[in-house]
């Protein structure tokens, strides 16, 4: 069983996210909240958490910009 991360919604207009960062690197284990990435629109910077525990895969490089609502993590149970 896994969890997907996704691509919030950070405003209104917002339609897409630059991925900055990894918090933490790809076969990490993760706690339920988290911050395992740092994504950026051109409004706003925020630290996205896990949505569950288990072993974070990834699914994007930083530097991709990624629509609202796209996989860019997975958090295997």
């Amino acid at each position: 069983m896994s969890e997907a991360v996704r691509i919030p919604r950070l405003g209104m207009t917002a339609t897409e996210a630059t991925l900055l960062e990894w918090a933490v690197p790809d076969g990490s284990a993760v706690a339920a909240g988290d911050v395992i990435a740092v994504v950026e629109t051109d409004k706003v910077e925020t630290e996205l958490e896990s949505p569950a525990a288990g072993t974070l895969v990834l699914k994007a490089a930083p530097g991709a910009v990624v629509p609202v609502g796209e996989i860019i993590a997975e958090v295997v149970q």
